[in-house]
């Protein structure tokens, strides 16, 4: 059985972001969209296997990470019946979890 994943508005920005500074530091766009596109398709993979990756209680009950192509860290949350994209970190970024 697969669960839906649903997306943030924190981790809708964050792929944002991180589109415009590859986009930016590669000086193409397209770059940044195939990635960006490769980024999403492996969070919407979470919904086919969402227990994956490491459980991470310290940054939030229920609280997971799974890495993306080395430089990305995913933040994810199981729920009853979705996968809820918490953060998209680039690069080593602090995970900043509101309360």
């Amino acid at each position: 059985m697969s669960l839906g994943v649903a997306f943030s508005p924190e981790a809708q920005a964050h792929l944002d972001e991180l589109g415009d500074y590859i986009a930016e530091a590669s000086g193409s766009q397209v770059t940044a969209e195939r990635y960006i596109r490769r980024l999403v398709k492996a969070c919407l993979s979470l919904g086919r296997s969402p227990y994956r990756g490491t459980r991470r209680d310290d940054l939030g009950a229920g609280l997971r990470t799974t890495g993306f192509e080395r430089r990305v860290t995913i933040l994810f949350a199981v729920l009853e019946e979705q996968v809820w994209i918490v953060g998209v970190f680039y690069g080593g970024r602090q995970f900043e979890i509101e309360p």
